[in-house]
């Protein structure tokens, strides 16, 4: 991991986009996409959840982009109530994949409300081959969309998430898991609130095991 990590401006369809930017020397290098939590919540690119999540891909050699949604940071714009986020989103990966038009895999990551955009997001892009999915809220979004949902992932919450009561994740696990010729895995970290405080080291464990196993399929 010679390369540094690069602040960029990506262009949107509502101006520049402000993003970190890490391209991998390995050839052919897989590529993820990591989504911030919800704008008007305090969400920015550098929660550290996002972070983390960054790195982790960074450091299983991905060329890896965050993004700050319109409106957040230094990106032009202001809060869409998620379709322009989602516009954001698909912008932010048409220019990963110029980056890397020689990738051999095309993740995307998101956390809280970005694990929304990121599910939507999936919906539209076929070359998605794995998500991550962390903290989603079933009981805040409808996640219906997902019927089928085209390709495998990880779903990943805490046992005391205090903004998702613990049967809406079942429930979409139980919908999910009826799907065939995919596996979503669904994973629940013991002592860990929606936003992993003081449970972050234990998330990107699971999230590094994950995406070494799923990643070495391809």
């Amino acid at each position: 991991m010679d390369n540094k990590i690069i602040e960029t401006f990506i262009p949107g369809p509502a101006g520049r986009l402000e993003a970190k930017y890490y391209k991998s020397n390995k050839t052919t290098s897989p590529i993820a996409l990591v989504l911030q939590p919800h704008p008007q919540y305090g969400g920015t690119m550098n929660n550290k959840v996002v972070v983390d999540t960054f790195h982790t891909f960074m450091e299983n050699e991905f060329s890896v982009c965050r993004v700050n949604f319109r409106g957040v940071g230094k990106s032009d714009g202001e809060f869409d109530n998620g379709q322009g986020e989602l516009a954001d989103a698909a912008a932010a990966l048409d220019w990963l994949e110029r980056e890397n038009f020689d990738n051999s895999q095309c993740w995307v990551s998101g956390f809280s409300f970005g694990s929304l955009i990121a599910m939507q997001l999936l919906m539209r892009r076929p070359e998605i081959n794995r998500f991550i999915a962390i903290s989603p809220q079933p009981n805040v979004y409808d996640f219906s969309f997902l019927s089928p949902c085209p390709t495998s992932g990880l779903m990943i919450s805490g046992k005391k998430d205090e903004l998702v009561p613990l049967e809406y994740i079942t429930e979409l696990d139980k919908r999910l898991s009826a799907q065939k010729g995919i596996k979503v895995e669904f994973q629940f970290i013991n002592d860990a609130n929606h936003f992993f405080s003081k449970a972050e080291d234990t998330l990107m464990r699971n999230l590094d095991k994950y995406i070494k196993k799923e990643s070495a399929l391809f």
